[in-house]
């Protein structure tokens, strides 16, 4: 029995180290580091939640061809890992179309000359899940092209006024620009 008793114990020890040698082991850094940002204007916030991924010397943006890793003309995540989180805690206008409050996916089509930006309902989702019926709102924007380029992706919330403010998505030398704007004029 004390045999049985030992053998067990040893077992039920290698199990238990298995298991937090095999969890130590998936719970790494990811190469797409989480950021998040959050800007009030006037009364009401923005906050966007997302994963920055790094050019690497690739090809960001052009067609599949090109081997771009951002093809023109396909859904992009606007981000890696899980789907950016594009959240406004009042109702606003994008580009000039309205948005509810609340939080949604944001997800983009690029193109040389346009980009289409949706903010989909879904938004506690895996990035690469997008199912364009549960689409809030899609508009489009002029993409820019910037001296600078960033490494890292990242989003920023500039020119914040009263009741507005401009977010830019950057990654590599694009810029791509919406307003978010809340209340009237």
């Amino acid at each position: 029995m004390k045999l049985v008793s030992r053998i067990t114990f040893c077992l039920l020890v290698m199990m238990i180290s298995g298991v937090s040698f095999s969890y130590g082991q998936s719970s790494g850094v990811k190469p797409s580091q989480y950021a998040e940002i959050h800007q009030t204007v006037g009364t009401a916030n923005i906050r966007i939640t997302y994963h920055r991924p790094n050019q690497k010397g690739r090809k960001l943006w052009g067609s599949a061809e090109e081997e771009a890793l951002v093809p023109n003309g396909k859904v992009w995540r606007s981000g890696a890992n899980n789907a950016t989180v594009f959240e406004i805690t009042e109702d606003a206008t994008i580009n000039g179309k309205p948005l509810p409050a609340g939080k949604y996916s944001f997800y983009t089509i690029p193109d040389t000359k346009e980009w289409t930006l949706i903010f989909n309902k879904t938004w506690d989702q895996w990035g690469t899940q997008y199912n364009r019926k549960t689409d809030a709102l899609r508009v489009m924007t002029m993409p820019s092209m910037s001296e600078e380029s960033k490494e890292s992706l990242a989003y920023h919330i500039e020119n914040v006024k009263s009741n507005s403010a401009e977010v830019i998505l950057a990654w590599g030398k694009a810029r791509i620009p919406f307003t978010v704007q809340f209340g009237g004029e």
